[in-house]
């Protein structure tokens, strides 16, 4: 597994461990899933509604992962519309098919494995809207990706995409990774693409409007994410997190046990219900969308 310093990043290096990163964890998001979208459901439906996605329309979702929002999109679309849903990993995708099958949407959803800065798709492919649910702030060149996406967008077509907020209101993922910190004394990978990195609203916004989108919004969320116990939410870092195993890929089992141990007992401390043993985490997403006039 590659672990980058900012200061020797390599993007096209960055992709190639980010591909093999997240096929790592397939198996975990399909293990995890009723977790996963029993908090993240509603950041899907508000991606659909802000983008104003209807019936018969033709639709991309990048980063799908396993594919979402794309079912949610092709739940609206219906039978005469299409969905077209990429990403980086393989062993997502796949998963993401086996989902669409199960409910019978297989027919008009494809699954494409491609890069969002190099789309490949049909040069003259349009899109109605296009979808991004925490997959932006992965991309090592958003500039160049937002770009490419505003190119495939209709006259009138929207994006919506989603990210996280700053850490301090995302514990779900910041104390994972500050517990992490504190153990190994500093961290692989800081300053560069990551699950925290777009949260600076005002620089997206600026990113959205140097891509030739107007009328750009944001709506701030809450995203609820709730466990049996902290140790069930530090096997869940362990099985899913991609970023987290990232760090941790060439550390000692020793020094891997621990950070295991310390983030239980952290999720204990801070988010445990003392009569339960329930974690729950509050967290707060940023919904921003785009138009192509």
């Amino acid at each position: 597994m590659i672990v980058m310093s900012k200061d020797s990043f390599n993007p096209e290096e960055f992709k190639i461990s980010q591909r093999k990163s997240w096929d790592s964890v397939a198996a975990g998001w399909q293990k995890w899933w009723k977790t996963i979208e029993n908090g993240a459901q509603k950041v899907s439906d508000k991606l659909v509604e802000l983008a104003e996605i209807r019936a018969g329309q033709r639709i991309l979702d990048i980063a799908t992962g396993i594919g979402e929002p794309a079912i949610t999109a092709g739940k609206i679309v219906g039978q005469k519309g299409h969905i077209t849903a990429t990403d980086l990993s393989s062993e997502m995708l796949a998963i993401g098919e086996e989902r669409a099958r199960s409910l019978g949407l297989l027919d008009i959803m494809e699954f494409v494995q491609s890069d969002a800065e190099d789309l490949k798709l049909r040069t003259d492919e349009k899109f109605d809207a296009i979808l991004c649910r925490w997959g932006l702030m992965f991309l090592p060149n958003l500039d160049t990706a937002l770009s490419n996406i505003h190119h495939k967008l209709v006259s009138g077509g929207k994006l919506a995409a989603a990210v996280w907020s700053e850490p301090s209101k995302v514990p779900f993922i910041s104390l994972s990774m500050d517990t992490a910190r504190k153990r190994l004394g500093s961290l692989p990978g800081q300053g560069l693409p990551g699950p925290l990195s777009l949260a600076d609203v005002d620089s997206l916004k600026k990113s959205f409007d140097k891509a030739g989108f107007v009328d750009i919004r944001t709506e701030r969320i809450p995203v609820i994410f709730e466990f049996d116990s902290a140790e069930d939410y530090a096997k869940f870092n362990q099985d899913i997190v991609a970023p987290i195993r990232t760090i941790l890929s060439n550390e000692t089992e020793i020094k891997k046990q621990q950070v295991w141990n310390d983030i239980t007992e952290q999720a204990k401390l801070k988010y445990s219900d003392p009569d339960s043993g329930r974690v729950k985490f509050v967290n707060e997403a940023i919904c921003i969308v785009g138009l192509n006039k």
